[in-house]
C-alpha cells in the first residue's frame, strides 16, 4: 500500500511539473543495453526528461544480464532491458520493483550478401540457424548474458543445437560491435532490428530471417528496490519511469526513426503515434 502511495505521489508530481530538490541537480544511475545507446534512441529520450526535472541521468550501457547484475549490486538506480525472463527473476528475488512495460521491436538474423547457408527468405529462426550450423558458417555472437544472447540461445535451443566448433565466435561484446565483426567476418548474428538499422549504412550485412514470432523483442523498465539497497535513488527513478511511460516519452520513442524506419513501439500507450 505504501509503495503504490508513493508512486502516486510521484506521479501527481510529475503531472504538477515539480520535481524534488529542483534547485539542485540528482543524478540517477540507469544501467541498460547496448541496444537502446547504439541506436540513438537515448539521445532523444532523456534529455527533455533532464531539462524538466534537473535530474542527470548516468546512462551505463552493457548488456541486459550485466546491467542487472550491475544493479543487483546496488551500483545502479534503475534498469531498463529487454530479457522478460531474467526481469522477472529479478523483481520476484526482490531486486527490483515497479517493473512496466515501455516499448518492442524485435530481433533479426543478419549474413552476408552471398549467404553461404541460403538462409535468406527463412521465416522460422531455428531453422535458419540450423542452416547456419549445418553448412558451418560463420556466426558471431555476443556471448554476454545479454537479452540478445538469452534470445539466441533459446533460438539454438529450439532448432536442437550446441553451437561450438571454429565457425561459432563468442565475443563477449555489445551489439554494434558484434555486428561490426561479423560484418568484418562476413558470417552471420543475432541483431534487435533497431540496432541493425543504425549500423546499416556501415555495413554489408542484411536482414536473412525475419518475422517469427520468437523474435519478439520486449522492453521494460525496473526501478531498484528501496527496501534492498536504501541508499537508491528510489523517488527520481520512479520519475524516469513515469516519463519513458508517460504520453510525452511514447510520443518520443513512436517518432523515433532512422531512415524513415521506425526502430520502436510503444507499449505503455500503443496508440499514442497516430
Amino acid at each position: 500500500m505504501r509503495r503504490e502511495m508513493f508512486g502516486g505521489i510521484v506521479l501527481c508530481m510529475l503531472v504538477l511539473g515539480v520535481a524534488p530538490n529542483a534547485n539542485a541537480q540528482v543524478r540517477l544511475k540507469m544501467a541498460t543495453t547496448t541496444s537502446t545507446e547504439n541506436s540513438g534512441l537515448l539521445d532523444v529520450l532523456l534529455p527533455p526528461f533532464e531539462e524538466k526535472y534537473n535530474i542527470n541521468v548516468d546512462v551505463i550501457a552493457v548488456g541486459t544480464g550485466k546491467s542487472l547484475k550491475i544493479a543487483e549490486n546496488g551500483d545502479a538506480d534503475v534498469v531498463f532491458v529487454h530479457a522478460r525472463s531474467l526481469e522477472d527473476r529479478f523483481v520476484a528475488e526482490g531486486y527490483g520493483v515497479n517493473r512496466r512495460d515501455v516499448m518492442h521491436n524485435d530481433f533479426v538474423i543478419l549474413g552476408p550478401p552471398t549467404d553461404p547457408a541460403k538462409v535468406k527468405g527463412e521465416k522460422d529462426a531455428a531453422a535458419a540457424l540450423k542452416k547456419i550450423a549445418d553448412g558451418e558458417a560463420v556466426f558471431v555472437s555476443r556471448g554476454d548474458r545479454s537479452g540478445t544472447y538469452v534470445k539466441e540461445l533459446s533460438l539454438w535451443q529450439a532448432a536442437g543445437i550446441e553451437p561450438k566448433g571454429g565457425w561459432y565466435l563468442e565475443v563477449g561484446q555489445g551489439m554494434g560491435a558484434t555486428i561490426t565483426m561479423a560484418n568484418e567476418k562476413q558470417g552471420y548474428t543475432l541483431a534487435d532490428r533497431a540496432t541493425y538499422l543504425a549500423f546499416r549504412d556501415k555495413i554489408d550485412l542484411r536482414i536473412v530471417c525475419e518475422g517469427d514470432e520468437r523474435l519478439y523483442n520486449p522492453y521494460g523498465i525496473i526501478a531498484v528496490n528501496p527496501a534492498k539497497y536504501p541508499h537508491v535513488k528510489y523517488m527520481q527513478a520512479m520519475m524516469l519511469i513515469a516519463w519513458v511511460t508517460s504520453s510525452e516519452g511514447q510520443k518520443i520513442i513512436g517518432e523515433f526513426k532512422k531512415e524513415e524506419s521506425v526502430l520502436f513501439y510503444p507499449d505503455a500507450i500503443p496508440n499514442v503515434v497516430k
